[in-house]
């Protein structure tokens, strides 16, 4: 069986992501590294605790990773992210505190010694900014030709941004960190914008987890809501919230989700365009192409199985 790391900024569609790799049997998540974005480090932290008690997984180990980006020295919550996500990340939805505590070790140090511990049987899912896996890569160079793969969700290679015209979030908070990993070596398969926008959640699903009954089923469905609501303002035309978390996790699973564009890429760290992922002109010759790109996806079928096994999961949970 596959090992699974992921690495949050536990917002709203990190939560999901969460539900997906526990509703999949394919993996086991051995872990989850925390990082900022949605919300600050020990916010996400302490949701990623929490949820996982909820959902009937107190055995996941959860691992603080770094609290701001390898360029600054501090990080503050945009305006923005509290409006999607909430005040604490996760729809504004009270849930009770785990009783556990974050592990001793790194998420930094973790990281390299599940790689060394499962090879490539190890994906890793970073959904929020890349600082952590750099600072693996950086200390432990070694291990890009040892993993398994590296699957996140950030990016736009076909479609504008979420930032600005071509930078997406994710790769916004710390775009030097992102760059390095495009360069480092190890295999990445990027799931942005051009993807996750196309699969979309309404409130029609969510209803289906409240009439469950259950308290996760209603967790998800008060959090969820809350995210739909927010789309509604800042992205009416697509009807439905994106679940790009969960689409990075479905595809570190399942790669047939979605159709890959080999590419060796890299992020514009310079001028108007800094931010933007795109392919690296100085190595399009090159005999290997380490990074890929999702261009198209299955949605139907991503969405049956987001469902599926999100819902499977609220059920037993109880």
């Amino acid at each position: 069986m596959k090992k699974l790391i992921l690495d949050l900024d536990t917002g709203v569609d990190d939560a999901l992501a969460i539900s997906y790799a526990l509703g999949s049997p394919e993996v086991e998540l051995i872990g989850i590294t925390g990082t900022y974005g949605n919300v600050l480090l020990d916010q996400g932290v302490r949701n990623a605790l929490a949820i996982t008690d909820l959902l009937g997984h107190p055995e996941v180990k959860v691992y603080k990773g770094l609290p701001h980006s390898s360029t600054t020295d501090s990080f503050e919550v945009l305006d923005i992210s509290a409006f999607i996500h909430g005040e604490n990340g996760i729809g504004d939805v009270d849930i009770p505190d785990s009783p556990r505590q974050p592990e001793i070790e790194s998420a930094v140090d973790f990281i390299i010694d599940a790689v060394k511990t499962y090879g490539k049987d190890l994906i890793y899912v970073p959904t929020g900014p890349m600082t952590n896996i750099a600072a693996a890569l950086k200390k432990a160079p070694e291990i890009k030709d040892e993993i398994g793969n590296i699957v996140l969700m950030g990016g736009a290679l076909t479609v504008p941004g979420n930032c600005n015209a071509c930078m997406e979030a994710n790769i916004s908070q710390d775009p030097e960190a992102a760059n390095e990993l495009f360069h480092s070596g190890a295999p990445v398969t990027m799931v942005g914008l051009d993807v996750t926008l196309r699969t979309l959640l309404t409130y029609k699903e969510t209803q289906q987890w409240r009439d469950l009954g259950t308290k996760a089923g209603e967790f998800l469905a008060d959090m969820t809501d809350f995210y739909i609501k927010a789309y509604e303002t800042t992205s009416p035309h697509l009807g439905g919230c994106g679940l790009h978390d969960p689409l990075a996790v479905a595809v570190a699973i399942d790669p047939s989700l979605v159709t890959l564009l080999p590419l060796n890429m890299k992020v514009d760290l310079e001028g108007p365009t800094r931010g933007r992922t795109i392919g690296d002109e100085t190595r399009l010759s090159e005999p290997a192409d380490t990074t890929k790109a999702a261009v198209q996806v299955d949605v139907p079928r991503f969405l049956n199985e987001f469902m599926t096994r999100i819902t499977n999961l609220a059920k037993a949970a109880e």
